[in-house]
């Protein structure tokens, strides 16, 4: 396994020691050492995992309070008001990453929990993705958050640790915007954001931003969803347009429906006419199936005739993946662990079913996200105890979900022969 140079190791220690609140200019070309280890010329053979980065805490910086991890985010994240289903685990983080909360654990002992603000723990999170094979993130952009000072701060300081981390350990990045949200007329929103980050980040120029057929790549998702968004595909349209003209690559993140324009997707003739001008098309799978069984019944209906229909236009498939999916605390009428993770057979039964339809790539989803049960990052088989219930790893290692997508990467790229079941791990960490 690729060992990292010194400086990477010091970068990390002088990051410990920086205090959260520190302030600086996110907004500047990135001049740091670059390690070259994934190809980031192309997606083909990569599995990229979402970033959300939207937690934050009072305490931060961020003047956020307690984002996504309390319901009320203005109130105090406590028993009763809280979003997540399951908890991170907190083990490696140190000094200032660690945010006390009103929650205990079974000992007595204080829960902790992380913030997106804080850069070590942004920088831990891309050295996981490293040393479990994962090649990279998108980066989640929210774009209704864009108008709003505080928000939009916060996402630049998320992206530029992004950015830094993918550099430092070698991984690749990219931004995607997701759309939910915007109103008529939003879309100008994000073309305005990606002019800035062109010219003041020089979004795209760094060596770990990820290209596709010769351009950086951009992910553009929810375009032709059917519940009743506000903004329209005209819009949509000029903003694909726009990027292409900025000589990007365009990655389209659309409904399980979109071929035949059903089930979740909009009806209308001229939607397959935008989404020609993709590069790469990505239909959203999460919720669309909740066992292995339905996994496979799912990519044997959709993906070959999905693929076939991008080959026509060449425009590359990019299949969504997920762990499974609860969020009994954000929803309390929801169940708890509504789609079971099963210690990975669901997970793994969605690469194996993708491979066999002849997918080149893999997007998963999502890397950090507690509040919906997706997490593939470090979560912890010891929650805190009392009024609120939380999911664990079912005893499992706390990285086994990295393993697992890192062996999924593997599969995909033919490292691995085919097979339908979880492989045998040869070492396992003590589970936390």
């Amino acid at each position: 396994m690729y060992t990292p140079p010194l400086a990477i190791f010091i970068s990390l220690c002088l990051a410990v020691s920086m205090n959260a609140e520190t302030k600086f200019d996110p907004l500047v070309p990135y001049t740091g050492e670059s390690v070259k280890a994934v190809d980031t010329t192309t997606l083909n053979g990569k599995v990229m995992a979402g970033y959300q980065g939207w937690f934050n805490t009072p305490d931060d910086g961020a003047g956020l309070g307690w984002t996504h991890w309390a319901r009320i985010e203005s109130k105090p994240f406590a028993p009763g008001n809280v979003t997540v289903d399951l908890w991170p685990d907190m083990s490696e983080a140190m000094g200032s990453e660690r945010f006390p909360t009103a929650f205990k654990h079974a000992n007595g002992e204080t829960a902790f929990v992380f913030s997106s603000h804080h850069r070590t723990t942004v920088l831990r999170h891309f050295k996981w993705m490293r040393d479990y094979g994962i090649d990279g993130a998108f980066v989640q952009r929210f774009a209704n958050g864009l108008e709003k000072k505080a928000l939009r701060h916060h996402k630049d300081i998320v992206l530029s640790n992004c950015r830094e981390g993918a550099n430092l350990v070698g991984r690749a990045y990219a931004v995607m915007y997701d759309l939910s949200g915007l109103g008529v007329g939003g879309t100008t929103v994000v073309s305005e954001d990606w002019k800035m980050l062109r010219n003041k980040m020089k979004m795209g120029r760094d060596p770990a931003y990820l290209h596709h057929e010769g351009k950086p790549l951009v992910a553009i998702w929810g375009i032709g969803f059917n519940d009743k968004r506000n903004y329209t595909l005209p819009e949509c349209r000029a903003l694909v347009e726009f990027l292409k003209t900025d000589g990007c690559a365009v990655m389209l993140g659309v409904p399980t429906g979109w071929r035949d324009q059903y089930r979740d997707s909009v009806t209308d003739p001229a939607y397959h006419d935008l989404l020609k001008l993709a590069d790469v098309i990505s239909p959203w799978t999460p919720g669309r199936y909740s066992t292995p069984a339905d996994a496979g019944t799912h990519a044997g209906k959709y993906y070959p005739q999905d693929i076939a229909w991008c080959r026509e236009q060449s425009i590359d498939f990019l299949p969504v993946v997920f762990p499974g999916f609860s969020w009994h605390n954000m929803k309390p009428l929801e169940p708890l662990d509504h789609i079971p993770r099963l210690k990975g057979d669901f997970l793994w039964s969605q690469f194996a079913a993708a491979k066999k339809a002849g997918a080149s790539m893999i997007y998963v989803a999502m890397f950090d996200e507690v509040d919906e049960g997706t997490a593939i990052f470090k979560c912890t088989n010891n929650p805190p105890v009392g009024q609120n219930r939380f999911l664990t790893y079912e005893g499992l290692p706390s990285d086994h979900y990295l393993w697992l997508t890192g062996e999924g990467g593997r599969l995909i790229r033919g490292e691995l022969p085919m097979q339908d079941s979880i492989p045998e791990r040869p070492e396992t960490a003590k589970a936390n």
